[in-house]
C-alpha cells in the first residue's frame, strides 16, 4: 500500500496509512517518489516543520496553468475549475482572495450560526428510532450543501445536483466523469449568475457580481470560477471533517466519554479532531520554480511537490504521541487547514459546522455508538479528500 492508494487497506484502515508516512518521515522527511512512467517524480513532504516551511514557499508556486502548459492530457475541464482561485500566485490570488474574504469572517460566520443550528436539528429530528442511522448521508453531506448553498444564493431545491456534481469532480481514476462535472457545475453557475442579475439580492454571489460589474473588475472567467470554488470548496471538506471526527470520537471511547460528560469542552477540541485525522490528507499541486533545499534534501526546479498534511500532523517531533486522540491537546498549529497565504478561507465555517454538529449529536444522542464493526466501514474513493463512504451508527 502506497502513501497515494486509495484501494485494498488504504480503504478499509486509512490509519494505516500513517504508519507507513512515518517510516518515510523517520528516514527522510522529503523524499523523491514515483510519478508515473518515463522517471518522472514527484517530492514527498511528510515531516512536520518541512510542511509549514513548504506551505509558506513562494518558490513552490499553485500555477497549474504554467505547469502545464503545452502538455497534451487529453483532458478537456471546464477553465473555470481547472483554473480556480487555488492555482494561483500573488498578486492575483491577493486579489481575488480579498474578494470573498469578508464573508468567513468571525463576524459573518457567528451570523450563520442560528441557520447551521436549526438545519442540524431539522435534519436530525428526522433519524429514526432504533435503528441504523447513516451519518453520512443524514446529516455530514446535506448540512454543508445548505450552509454553503445559502451563503451564495444557490436555491436549496439545486442541492442535490450541486452535491453530485461535486462529489464527481473528486472521483478518482474517472477523467471524463470529472471533466463533465466540471462543465456541468460551471454551466450552472453561469446560468444562475445571469439570473441573478437580473434579479440581485444579498448573497456572497451578489456581492462578487457587483465587484464583476464594478471597480474590482473580475473577469467573466474569474467570477465563474469563484463561484465554483466556493461552491464546490464550501461544502466537500466539511462534509468529511465531520464523518473523520465523529468516527474519531467512536473510535475512542474515553475521548468521546470526555465530550459527551463537558459539551463545552467541544471547541477546545476541534484542533485536535481536525488534527488527527484531516479531511485533505495531502495538499494541493505546487511545483518548484526554481530549486529548492527542504528538510535536507535538494528539489529541483520545475517538479511537483506534495505536502502530506495528514502526516505531517502526525509528526512526533511537534505532536508527541500523535497516533493518540487527546480532546485536552494543545493543537491550533496543526496544518489540516493549510498554511501561509493559501491556508482554507473558509476554516472559521467549517469551525463552526463541526462544533454545531458534535454538541447537537452528543448532546441528543448520549449513547451514540457504531452500528457496524470498523473493518465493514467503506471510504470514499477520491482524489485528495477523504472521510468514510458510510457512517453507520446507533443513537
Amino acid at each position: 500500500m502506497g502513501p497515494f492508494s486509495t484501494t485494498g487497506g488504504a480503504l478499509q484502515d486509512p490509519y494505516a496509512a500513517y504508519t507507513e508516512y512515518a517510516a518515510m518521515r523517520s528516514a527522510c522527511p522529503v523524499r523523491p517518489v514515483p510519478a508515473g512512467p518515463g522517471g518522472r517524480v514527484t517530492y514527498l513532504v511528510t515531516g512536520y516543520a518541512e510542511a509549514r516551511k513548504a506551505l509558506a514557499d513562494p518558490r513552490l508556486s499553485k500555477d497549474t496553468a504554467a505547469f502545464f502548459a503545452g502538455r497534451e492530457s487529453g483532458r478537456r475541464p471546464h477553465p473555470a475549475v481547472a483554473h480556480t482561485m487555488l492555482a494561483t500566485d500573488p498578486p492575483r490570488h491577493t486579489r481575488l482572495r480579498k474578494l470573498v474574504t469578508k464573508a468567513f469572517t468571525t463576524g459573518a460566520v457567528r451570523a450563520l450560526r442560528p441557520f447551521i443550528a436549526r438545519a442540524t436539528d431539522e435534519l436530525l429530528d428526522s433519524w429514526p428510532a432504533g435503528e441504523p442511522v447513516d451519518f453520512v448521508a443524514r446529516l455530514a453531506v446535506p448540512l454543508p450543501v445548505l450552509v454553503i448553498c445559502r451563503l451564495l444564493g444557490v436555491p436549496r431545491a439545486d442541492g442535490p445536483a450541486v452535491r453530485r456534481w461535486s462529489a464527481e469532480l473528486f472521483a478518482e481514476g474517472e477523467p471524463a466523469v470529472i471533466d463533465a462535472a466540471s462543465h456541468a457545475i460551471a454551466g450552472y453557475m453561469t446560468d444562475l449568475i445571469a439570473a441573478r442579475r437580473l434579479d440581485p439580492g444579498d448573497s456572497l454571489l451578489d456581492g462578487l457580481i457587483s465587484a464583476r460589474d464594478g471597480e474590482d473588475r473580475l473577469s467573466e472567467e474569474e467570477l465563474v470560477s469563484l463561484a465554483v470554488l466556493l461552491l464546490v470548496a464550501g461544502h466537500e471538506t466539511t462534509t468529511n471533517a465531520l464523518g473523520n471526527a465523529l468516527l474519531a470520537l467512536l473510535l475512542h471511547p474515553a475521548a468521546l466519554e470526555r465530550l459527551r460528560e463537558d459539551p463545552d469542552g467541544i471547541p477546545g477540541a476541534l484542533d485536535e479532531l481536525l488534527r488527527f485525522d484531516p479531511s485533505v490528507s495531502t495538499a494541493t499541486f505546487r511545483f518548484t520554480t526554481e530549486p529548492v533545499a527542504l528538510g535536507g534534501t535538494e528539489i529541483p526546479a520545475g517538479v511537483p511537490v506534495l505536502v502530506a498534511l495528514g502526516a505531517a500532523n502526525r509528526d512526533p517531533a511537534r505532536f508527541p504521541a500523535p497516533d493518540h486522540l487527546d480532546p485536552d491537546r494543545d493543537a491550533a498549529a496543526h496544518l489540516a487547514f493549510g498554511h501561509g497565504v493559501h491556508r482554507c478561507l473558509g476554516a472559521p465555517l467549517a469551525r463552526a459546522e463541526l462544533e454545531i454538529v458534535l454538541r447537537a449529536v452528543l448532546t441528543r444522542f448520549p449513547a451514540i455508538r457504531l452500528a457496524v464493526p470498523p473493518e465493514r466501514l467503506e471510504w470514499r474513493r477520491t482524489r485528495l479528500v477523504r472521510g468514510p463512504a458510510a457512517l453507520p451508527v446507533m443513537t
